[in-house]
């Protein structure tokens, strides 16, 4: 069932459409080299194969998984040979992420020089598996997901077409093809097998009983062993994608988004350690004392899930998603910290006031460790007096939002810096004799 021609693609007008980027280049015959990026299922192979039927060129393909750079020389060999007779060569290499370095480099003195027009397809994100000679040589094009109204039209094609079930009597109902092209979620290869399995089931079952009619509905599809989930990575593009998103929406103070893409992770089979994990640090960076109450509640759904396992901790997860989403933010904690951390790394080791040192001996003791330590008890839990190394006297690192908790925070805070400043300015006046 795959497409022939480039009016037969479905999907993909941006790039193929009548006014597409690369439509207009294989009709101008000025086809570059491509990267065609983009999840399983989108065409990336069909385009390629398109590409050099509409340009008239010799097609070579090679896998990165099996084959290497003693392939890409038998390769050019050929294409030196169909140069030669006038005619071009289109090398697409699929998977071309898990090509390593060397076998990149190999490619590129061909592709520089023109002999081959190379059509890379990958699920990764080229940026990070291609090396920069080779993405500077390519133009990337990023192939999305089929839409449903996309996956339709390919599965009616399939029960009509000779190629597929055309002549054999099947029929599937509006509702089985409405389900088969959202459980596809945008893959078109997946949309297709799932027919074909459902398919293949009703007309055995046909062959077998001719009183029965090979009809595709949704409880033939519920009998047939589909590939269930949304499409998703454990470690590739669409993983970092989805927990971004999920990170964010919590930021955003939008719990049903939250809810949503920690839905996705897990229906999905995503880690729960992983998602406990950034709970966690969540609570820490993005919330801190806006709310202290959010760490405990963040590390206890991680406990939960050691506790319980799935599907239970599902919900201490999702009680812990909305509560983040729904608290009051504050990053001034992890502010402070990289103040502070730039004061250390920029003046190096300081010495410790010597009144904040522990005079553990008499020698230290003599040498003035501890010498005029007040006991902030005395004070209310506030002391006069500077406990930053003489260098640093006077700055301010953390600074406490107005949000929630932490705008008492930020009184107190206010009350103790201002009574700091009264006793330095009582300690600078002048003593009568």
């Amino acid at each position: 069932m795959r497409p022939r021609t480039l009016d037969e693609l479905v999907g993909q007008s941006k790039w193929l459409g009548q006014d597409g980027f690369l439509r207009r280049a294989l009709e101008a015959d000025r086809l570059p080299s491509l990267l065609l990026w983009g999840p399983p299922g989108t065409g990336k192979t069909t385009v390629a194969r398109l590409v050099a039927l509409h340009s008239q060129a010799e097609f070579e393909a090679l896998s990165a998984v099996l084959d290497g750079v003693a392939a890409v020389r038998e390769v050019v060999q050929r294409a030196e040979a169909a140069r030669r007779s006038g005619r071009p060569t289109v090398l697409f290499i699929d998977e071309i992420h898990r090509f390593n370095k060397g076998q990149q480099d190999a490619l590129l003195p061909h592709v520089e020089s023109g002999l081959v027009t190379l059509v890379g397809a990958t699920t990764e994100n080229p940026g990070f598996s291609l090396t920069s000679a080779l993405l500077s040589r390519c133009a990337v094009v990023v192939l999305d997901p089929l839409a449903s109204a996309d996956l339709l039209v390919l599965l009616r094609r399939a029960i009509d077409d000779p190629r597929g079930y055309g002549g054999s009597g099947l029929t599937v109902s509006a509702e089985a093809l409405e389900r088969l092209a959202v459980q596809a979620d945008g893959d078109a290869r997946r949309a297709l097998t799932a027919l074909e399995t459902a398919a293949d089931l009703m007309l055995h079952e046909a062959a077998a009983d001719p009183e029965l009619v090979a009809h595709v509905d949704e409880a033939a599809l519920d009998r047939a062993p589909m590939r269930q989930g949304p499409r998703y990575d454990r470690d590739g593009d669409l993983h970092h994608q989805v927990i971004s998103a999920f990170i964010k929406s919590m930021r955003a103070s939008d719990p049903d988004a939250a809810l949503y893409y920690l839905a996705r992770m897990l229906e999905a089979g995503e880690d729960p350690r992983f998602i406990c994990r950034r709970l966690v640090v969540f609570a820490a960076e993005d919330v801190s004392n806006a709310d202290p109450q959010a760490l405990i509640l963040a590390v206890a759904a991680a406990q939960s899930h050691e506790l319980t396992g799935l599907p239970e901790s599902r919900i201490a997860m999702a009680q812990a998603t909305t509560y983040l989403a729904c608290a009051p933010k504050s990053k001034a904690s992890y502010r402070a910290l990289a103040a502070a951390t730039e004061a250390v790394q920029r003046t190096g080791s300081l010495e410790v006031p010597l009144h904040l040192r522990n005079p553990t001996t008499g020698l230290t003791r003599n040498m003035g460790w501890g010498k005029d330590y007040d006991d902030p008890h005395a004070h209310g839990g506030w002391a006069p007096g500077h406990h930053l190394p003489t260098a640093l006297q006077g700055q301010c690192y953390y600074e406490p939002t107005r949000n929630g908790h932490e705008a008492r925070i930020a009184d107190r805070l206010a009350l103790w810096r201002q009574l700091t400043v009264e006793a330095e300015a009582e300690n600078r006046k002048p003593r009568k004799p």
